[in-house]
């Protein structure tokens, strides 16, 4: 590719600005990418998120302060199937069961591990798929108002040429946006509408049950 006298070599996919972008624009390297460094990050403070000596409280916030920036950076960009989903809430269950621990079984009096139902019961704050949900509302409401004029924008509205391959259709991140809406009874809104009023954007707020463990 050339541009202003400047040639760019057509690579499978490359880094920029910590986001892993490819050919095919799959979020699948960008979130296993991300996890890494989180996996690092909770092995290293795994004996604290297991010590007897801090409060369940102060280990919620080392995970959400830690390991959460490492997993979620870029996150309102992604464009979330039910594969990813359930790659980010098994990262998650797996940090939660080391901080909420075993469980004693009332009938047999044995110490066993906590079930995901169980997880998602003493979990108060929101869960990953949660928060990325909400951040990405938060992302799209300041993409609406940049304006026309900004390059972001009439990427974000622009239809390219061409014809789509034959085939289900890929999960787009306008799709994600949609079933956002739907599920905070905003269905048939337009969103970029919606998104030019920055309180209204600011007011809404995903349901807890969109984001928990048993839900796709």
């Amino acid at each position: 590719m050339k541009t202003d006298n400047c040639s760019f070599e057509g690579v499978e996919e490359f880094k920029y600005l910590g986001t892993t972008l490819t050919q095919q624009n799959s979020i699948q390297e960008e979130i296993k990418n991300n996890l890494k460094p989180g996996n690092a990050c909770y092995h290293s403070v795994q004996n604290l998120l297991s010590s007897s000596l801090l409060s369940r409280n102060l280990k919620i916030k080392i995970y959400r302060t830690i390991i959460f920036p490492f997993v979620l950076y870029g996150c309102e960009t992604w464009s979330l199937t039910l594969r990813e989903k359930r790659r980010l809430k098994l990262c998650e269950t797996r940090v939660l069961k080391r901080i909420l621990g075993r469980k004693r079984d009332e009938v047999t009096e044995e110490w066993r591990k906590q079930n995901n139902e169980e997880l998602n019961d003493l979990h108060s704050s929101p869960s990953i798929v949660r928060v990325i949900k909400s951040r990405r509302m938060r992302w799209v409401g300041h993409l609406a108002r940049m304006g026309e004029r900004r390059g972001v924008y009439r990427v974000l509205v622009g239809k390219p040429d061409g014809k789509t391959p034959l085939g289900r259709h890929r999960h787009r991140w306008e799709c994600n946006i949609k079933m956002d809406l739907h599920e905070m009874e905003c269905e048939g809104m337009d969103w970029i509408e919606l998104a030019q009023d920055r309180d209204a954007v600011m007011n809404l707020r995903v349901p807890q049950n969109a984001g928990n463990f048993l839900t796709s």
